[in-house]
C-alpha cells in the first residue's frame, strides 16, 4: 500500500471509528439530564451553531453571546445568563472527555494501519537481514531512553475523571452501550476541578498512578520483546529508565520542601513494591511445587512488608530480590521442566528496571538560589577557609573556579525553621543531605541527579558540588550527576565554553571519571522559545548540541542530552520522535532523555497501548542510524548558513514584538493570564517572584504559551517564521529553502510542528480587535505575520492546507477545535464583562467563568500548554 493509499485508509477508519461514533454517543450524552437547567443539552447544539456562525461573520464574543440569549432564551437576567453559560461549559468539558475516549478506544485500529516507527515495523524491515539485525543489536547495547514525568501544571483531569475515562475507553472498544450510558451519567455528575490547590505530594501521587498502571507494564513489555529479538538478556546496561520531578523540582516552587522530597521518595518505593507484590501473587498461584516453599515465602514476606508496612531502615533490596528469584528459577529448571520460568523472568526484568525506587527522583533548583546558599556558606567560619562572600563575588569567573576550595565539612542542618536563615537556603542544605539518605534506602539510582536551572557559568556547577561536600558528602563517594540546564538563547550559545571549563577543571574531571566519564546536559525548549521565538529556539538548541557534542568528544566523555520538552510545539513538543530520528552524526544521540508533562502524559501515555506505541517511536528514532547507515541527515555549510540567516531574522522579529509597549499588556488584559493562578491544578505559582509586578522574564513558559493558546493566536509557535522565510525568498534563496525542507528531517519536523501550532490558531475569534482603538494595530501585527507564515509554508510544502500530510491528525484537531469553540467565545465574553461590570458578585462569577473555560480548551488541545 502506498503512503497516499495508507493515509486515505487511515482517514476512512477515523471517520468510521471516531467521527461517526462521537456523533452517535454525543447525541445520547446530550439527552442526559445532569443539571438544574434540564434543557441545557437541548440548547447546546443551538449555542454551538450560533457561535460558529458568529465567528464566521467576525462578530465579537459579546455580540455572539448577547444575540444568542435574545433569540433562544429571551427575558433572562444577567445572573441567569451566567448560570446557563456555566451549564454549557459543564457539558462541553464532558464532550471533550467523550471525544478523547472514543479516539483512544480506536487507537489500535488506527495505529494498525501505520507500523512506521513501531517495534513491529522495525522487525519487519530487518526480518530477512541478519547483518542489519546484528547492527541494531550492537546499537541497543549502548542506547537508552529516560522518560521523566514532571510536575508542570497542565494536567487538568483529576484522578476520578481519568479512572472514568479508562473504563469508558474499554466499554467503547466493544460498543457496550449500557455501560457507556452509565459511565456518561457518572461523568456528568463527577467534578472536573479541585476546590483547593494540590500539594507537591498530591501532584506526585497523581502522576505515580501512570507509573503504576501504565509505565510498569509498558516498559517491561517492550524490554522483553527487545531482549528476545536482539539477545540483550545479559547486557549490563538497561535501555529504559524513568525519572520523576514532583517533590524534587523546587525551581521557583516555594511549596516544595525537604519533607515533600522525603515523602515522595518513600511513596515511590512503596508503590513499586506493591506492583511487585501483585506479580508475586500471580507467581504464588502458579508455583506450587515442593522445594521452593522457603525462597517463595521469604520473597513474599519481603515484598509484603515493603508494600504495606514499610520500614525506613529496610535499605536497597534489589540484589537480594533478584537472587531469591534466580534461585527459584534454578530449581524450576532443574526439577520442574522449566515450567513458569517466564513468569520469574518477567519479575526479574521489572526489578532490574525499577529497583526499589521505581523512578529516579531528580532535584532541580535555580542557579541564583544556589549562589545565595553558597554565599551563606562563605559567611560561616567553619566553611569559608578565609574566603568571604564579597571577595568571592568580586572575582572573575576564572578566578572563582580557582577559589572554590572543595573542602569536606559535615555542616549541621535541621529542617525546622531557623531564625536568620532563609528557608530556601536551609531547604537546599537539608535536601542535599536527604539525597544521601534516599540513596541508602532506595538505591543509588533513586536520587542521583541535581539539575541547575538558569545555568550560566561553570562556577554554578562547581559551587553546587562544593555544597555537597559541606553537607557530609565525600569526594571519593560523591554518587551524584551534576546537570547544567541551559535555557536562554544567550546561555545556549555559551554552553560549550562553560562545559569546556568544567571538563578541564581537575576536581570536576576526577569526579567525572568516578561517574564513568558520562555527562548529562539539559537543554530547555520552553524558555528559549519565550526568549527568542520558535525558529531561533530550535536552531539555538541544535547548534548548542553540535558544539557540546564536539567539545565533549574532545575530552573523551560520553554525552547524554536531556531535553526539557513541553506539550505544544512551541515548547519542544509535537512530533518529538521525528527530531531524534533526524539527528545527524554531529549530535550525540545514543541516549534519549526527555520530559513528559501535563496533557502529554494522559494523551500519549494514558494507556499501556498508547504508551507502548509512543515509546517504540522513540526506540525506532534512536536506532535509525544503525538501520540506515548511509542516511546522513547532516546539514552542510550552506544549509547551516541558510538556517542561521532565517533564525536571525526570526529572532529580530520576535524581539521587536517582545519590546512592543503593548506586548505584556495585551497578554494580561485579553487573555486569562492573570487568572491562571486561581486554577487549582498545581502547587507551583504561575510566575517566579509571585508577589512582584509581572515581568516577562519571571513569567513561566507554560503560562506564557497557555495564554497565547487561549487567545487562539499561538504566537510562540509561529511568530517570525514567515518573515524569516520571506527574507530568504527575497534574497533568491527560495529553491534552497525548498531543498532544505525536502532533505533535512530536522528542518521538515520543525516546519511541520509549526504548522501544527497554526492549525490550532483562529484569528476570527479576536477579529473584532482590529478596530479596537488601543489594541487594533498590535492585533494586525500578529495577524499579518500569521497570514504571511501560513501562505509561505503552504507554498514551501506544496500543500493546499495546513497539516495536509497528516490528514487524521488534522481531522482530529478540527473536531476538537469545533467542540471547544463555544468555550473560547465564552471566555472572551467573560473577560470583557469582567472589565466593565462594577458588581462584586458578578465580577466573581465572570472570573470563575473564565477559569472554567481554560480547562476544556487545554484538555481538547492535548498539547496546548
Amino acid at each position: 500500500m502506498s503512503l497516499k493509499q495508507n493515509s486515505t485508509h487511515r482517514e476512512t477508519i477515523f471517520s468510521q471509528e471516531v467521527v461517526t461514533r462521537f456523533e452517535l454517543y454525543n447525541s445520547l450524552f446530550l439527552t442526559l439530564p445532569f443539571y438544574q437547567v434540564k434543557d441545557t443539552g437541548i440548547l447546546l447544539p443551538f449555542f454551538s451553531s450560533h457561535c460558529e456562525k458568529g465567528v464566521a461573520q467576525l462578530k465579537s464574543p459579546t455580540e455572539i453571546i448577547e444575540s444568542f440569549f435574545e433569540e433562544h432564551v429571551p427575558g433572562v437576567d444577567e445572573r441567569e445568563q451566567i448560570n446557563r453559560l456555566f451549564r454549557f461549559i459543564q457539558y462541553i468539558e464532558r464532550q471533550v472527555v467523550l471525544f478523547d475516549a472514543i479516539e483512544d478506544s480506536s487507537f489500535s485500529k488506527l495505529s494498525r494501519t501505520d507500523d512506521s516507527g513501531t517495534l513491529q515495523g522495525l522487525l519487519q524491515q530487518i526480518s530477512a537481514d541478519d547483518e542489519m539485525r546484528e547492527k541494531i543489536s550492537e546499537k541497543l547495547k549502548n542506547f537508552s531512553i529516560r522518560l521523566v514525568l514532571t510536575a508542570h501544571p497542565t494536567q487538568f483531569y483529576p484522578s476520578t475523571v481519568l479512572t472514568i475515562m479508562t473504563d469508558l475507553i474499554e466499554a467503547l472498544k466493544t460498543n457496550d452501550i449500557n455501560t457507556v450510558n452509565l459511565l456518561l451519567h457518572q461523568l456528568g455528575k463527577t467534578p472536573f476541578f479541585n476546590k483547593t490547590s494540590p500539594t507537591p505530594v498530591d501532584e506526585a501521587i497523581s502522576l505515580i498512578w501512570f507509573l503504576e498502571h501504565v509505565f510498569y507494564y509498558a516498559l517491561a513489555g517492550i524490554q522483553t520483546r527487545l531482549n528476545e529479538e536482539f539477545d540483550l538478556r545479559d547486557v549490563a546496561s538497561q535501555i529504559f529508565e524513568l525519572g520523576f520531578w514532583p517533590g524534587g523540582d523546587r525551581d521557583g516552587n516555594p511549596n516544595v520542601r525537604t519533607n515533600s522530597t522525603r515523602t515522595v521518595a518513600a511513596t515511590l518505593r512503596q508503590i513499586i513494591f506493591r506492583c511487585y507484590y501483585r506479580d508475586y501473587r500471580i507467581l504464588k498461584r502458579r508455583i506450587t511445587f515442593r522445594g521452593i516453599e522457603e525462597p517463595m515465602n521469604k520473597l513474599g514476606d519481603m515484598l509484603y512488608i515493603n508494600a504495606f508496612n514499610p520500614q525506613p531502615e529496610a535499605g536497597d533490596l534489589q540484589v537480594e530480590m533478584i537472587e531469591l528469584l534466580q534461585g527459584i528459577k534454578d530449581i524450576l529448571a532443574k526439577d520442574h521442566d522449566h515450567i513458569f520460568v517466564d513468569l520469574i523472568d518477567d519479575l526479574i526484568l521489572k526489578i532490574k528496571l525499577y529497583g526499589c525506587y521505581f523512578a529516579a527522583l531528580d532535584i532541580r533548583q535555580d542557579s541564583r538560589v544556589l549562589r545565595s546558599v553558597f554565599r551563606y556558606g562563605l559567611q560561616q567560619p567553619e566553611l569559608n577557609h578565609g574566603l568571604s562572600a564579597d571577595m568571592f563575588e568580586s572575582l572573575s569567573e576564572d578566578d572563582k573556579l580557582k577559589a572554590i576550595s572543595f573542602n569536606e565539612v559535615d555542616y549541621p542542618c535541621t529542617e525546622e525553621n531557623i531564625e536568620n536563615i532563609d528557608p530556601m537556603i536551609n531547604d537546599t542544605l537539608c535536601t542535599i543531605r536527604l539525597m544521601h539518605q534516599i540513596q541508602q534506602q532506595n538505591g543509588e539510582k533513586a536520587s542521583h541527579r541535581f539539575i541547575i536551572s538558569n545555568c550560566q557559568e561553570a562556577s554554578d556547577i562547581l559551587l553546587l558540588m562544593n555544597l555537597f561536600l559541606w553537607c557530609g558528602w565525600k569526594k571519593n563517594n560523591l554518587t551524584i550527576d551534576f546537570m547544567p540546564l541551559f535555557e536562554t538563547v544567550h546561555d545556549l550559545k555559551n554552553a560549550a565554553g562553560v562545559m569546556e571549563k568544567l571538563y578541564s577543571h581537575p576536581v570536576y574531571k576526577a569526579h567525572l571519571q568516578k561517574r564513568g566519564n558520562r555527562q548529562m546536559i539539559m537543554l530547555g525548549f520552553s524558555d528559549s522559545t519565550k526568549d527568542g521565538g520558535y525558529l531561533m529556539a530550535n536552531w539555538s538548541i541544535y547548534q548548542a548540541k553540535v558544539e557540546l557534542t564536539a567539545i565533549t568528544k574532545k575530552y573523551n566523555i560520553e554525552l547524554a542530552f536531556f531535553d526539557g520538552r513541553g506539550g505544544p510545539p512551541a515548547r519542544g513538543g509535537g512530533k518529538t520522535h521525528r527530531f531524534y530520528a533526524a539527528m545527524g552524526k554531529e549530535i550525540a544521540n545514543d541516549h534519549i532523555q526527555l520530559t513528559i508533562q501535563g496533557q502529554t502524559v494522559s494523551s500519549q501515555y494514558g494507556s499501556i497501548e498508547t504508551a507502548k506505541y509512543n515509546i517504540e517511536q522513540l526506540v525506532n528514532a534512536g536506532v535509525t542510524s544503525a538501520l540506515h547507515p548511509h542516511h546522513r541527515d547532516l546539514l552542510d555549510v550552506n544549509h547551516k548558513a541558510l538556517i542561521t540567516t532565517m533564525a536571525d531574522e526570526s529572532f529580530e522579529k520576535f524581539i521587536a514584538l517582545r519590546k512592543h509597549p503593548l506586548f505584556t499588556e495585551y497578554l494580561e488584559n485579553l487573555s486569562p493570564l492573570k487568572l491562571l493562578s486561581n486554577i487549582n491544578i498545581s502547587s507551583r505559582p504561575t510566575k517566579r517572584n509571585a508577589g512582584a509586578p509581572l515581568k516577562l522574564e519571571d513569567l513561566r513558559a507554560i503560562s506564557f504559551v497557555t495564554s497565547w493558546s487561549q487567545l487562539k493566536q499561538n504566537v510562540p509557535g509561529y511568530y517570525g517564521v514567515g518573515s524569516a522565510v520571506k527574507k530568504a525568498k527575497d534574497a533568491g534563496k527560495w529553491q534552497n529553502v525548498v531543498e532544505l525542507y525536502r532533505s533535512s528531517g530536522f528542518f521538515k519536523t520543525m516546519i511541520d510542528n509549526c504548522m501544527m501550532s497554526m492549525s490550532k490558531t483562529d484569528f476570527r475569534i479576536t477579529a473584532h480587535l482590529q478596530h479596537d482603538e488601543q489594541y487594533g494595530e498590535f492585533w494586525k501585527l500578529l495577524h499579518d505575520e500569521y497570514i504571511l507564515t501560513k501562505s509561505l509554508l503552504l507554498e514551501l510544502t506544496a500543500n493546499q492546507e495546513l497539516m495536509q500530510e497528516y490528514p487524521v491528525e488534522k481531522r482530529s484537531i478540527a473536531m476538537r477545535e469545533r467542540i471547544i469553540l463555544p468555550l473560547v467565545v465564552v471566555q472572551h465574553y467573560a473577560l470583557k464583562q469582567l472589565k466593565t461590570t462594577q458588581d462584586k458578585e458578578l465580577k466573581s462569577a465572570y472570573s470563575k467563568l473564565v477559569i472554567r473555560t481554560v480547562y476544556g480548551i487545554v484538555n481538547a488541545g492535548r498539547n496546548l500548554a
